[in-house]
């Protein structure tokens, strides 16, 4: 396949990534949002699109601090609404707006309430195909669960967008001593400090409130609040059990995994083509350009989000045709972004 071309007017990674997270401007979209209660008391805010009897489905899954209302997500949804599908996306534990009461919180290699989500979705849509699109740290809880269950997936076909294969080095990468280092550590960590000092006295034995105060670091955070809520022995120990790399193998559903090298989160080095390679389930598409979640195509006034329609067209490979469905088979036409 032609890998498509990110836009030369956003000059650099960092460019793509603000213009990404910032000023991306999804297509209005109504959404049905529904509480579901998990297993363990906590409850989990579920979106869905317009309802369409018998159609495949597919379910998004936000990157860190992220939520149903972030705009790469919304802008999927609108792709998944377009193309005739279901589409559902569900706020991790303690995110969104408004927040679902939750008890827990969330990290990169939790699995448990996605099998949940996709448990309750083969009943919601029986019969139909289901895709799954994971995106930054949703990518690697998605990529994750692949692996884990192996053969026995409930899914189609998925994607995996700007995924931290490797959570030490992309750590070490966000905890670097450049600027812009410091101003995306420091928006992640200033939600995750609040959230986590908020669930002390819950769980008063696991955490601390000056440990948390003082973490500056994804190093500290992960050791002083995901390790000892999760019970890791450290965030080395998080990292080496969580990091998509290691399940990679494991993945049998045709998965595209969609990544940039000038990705300003994660390092090109830690994309395990040797792993991906030997895995005939998995395709990998690198752009030279589009930074972290972003991807931007087209021109400053008709921008085009390229990984969506990566995303989309393997989906629709993938997809059977159904009845009454003219979208859910073909495969989307990507276009020829101006330089």
């Amino acid at each position: 396949m032609t890998v498509p071309r990110h836009a030369r007017w956003l000059g650099n990674r960092h460019a793509q990534t603000i213009w990404g997270a910032l000023l991306r401007r999804p297509p209005p979209i109504t959404l049905t949002r529904e509480l579901w209660i998990l297993p363990d008391g906590d409850e989990l805010a579920v979106s869905f699109t317009e309802h369409r009897p018998g159609q495949p489905g597919v379910v998004l899954l936000h990157g860190l601090e992220g939520s149903v209302a972030a705009p790469y997500l919304r802008g999927l949804l609108a792709r998944v609404n377009a193309a005739g599908w279901n589409g559902c996306a569900f706020d991790f534990r303690g995110c969104g707006r408004p927040q679902a009461p939750a008890r827990g919180l969330y990290h990169a290699g939790k699995t448990d309430d996605l099998s949940f989500v996709v448990e309750r979705l083969r009943t919601r849509w029986p019969a139909a195909p289901l895709g799954a699109v994971g995106f930054s740290l949703g990518g690697n809880m998605l990529l994750k669960w692949l692996g884990e269950t192996g053969s026995h997936n409930p899914l189609t076909a998925a994607v995996a967008i700007s995924v931290p294969f490797d959570l030490a080095a992309c750590a070490e990468a966000l905890d670097g001593t450049s600027f812009f280092s410091f101003i995306y550590r420091e928006r992640f960590l200033r939600s995750l400090r609040k959230k986590a000092l908020a669930a002390v006295g819950r769980f008063p034995k696991e955490l601390d409130a000056a440990s948390i105060r003082a973490c500056r670091t994804f190093a500290a955070y992960d050791g002083a609040v995901v390790a000892r809520l999760f019970g890791f022995t450290g965030a080395q120990d998080y990292w080496s059990r969580c990091s998509a790399q290691g399940f990679l193998a494991g993945i049998r559903r045709p998965t595209r995994l969609v990544a940039s090298a000038d990705d300003p989160f994660v390092p090109v080095a830690v994309i395990p083509r040797e792993t991906i390679a030997a895995n005939p389930a998995l395709s990998l598409v690198v752009t030279q350009g589009g930074g972290h979640v972003a991807f931007v195509g087209g021109t400053p006034f008709a921008p085009r989000y390229l990984a969506d329609d990566l995303a989309i067209e393997h989906l629709a490979a993938h997809f059977p045709r159904i009845a009454g469905d003219a979208h859910a088979s073909e495969p989307a036409t990507l276009p020829s972004a101006p330089g």
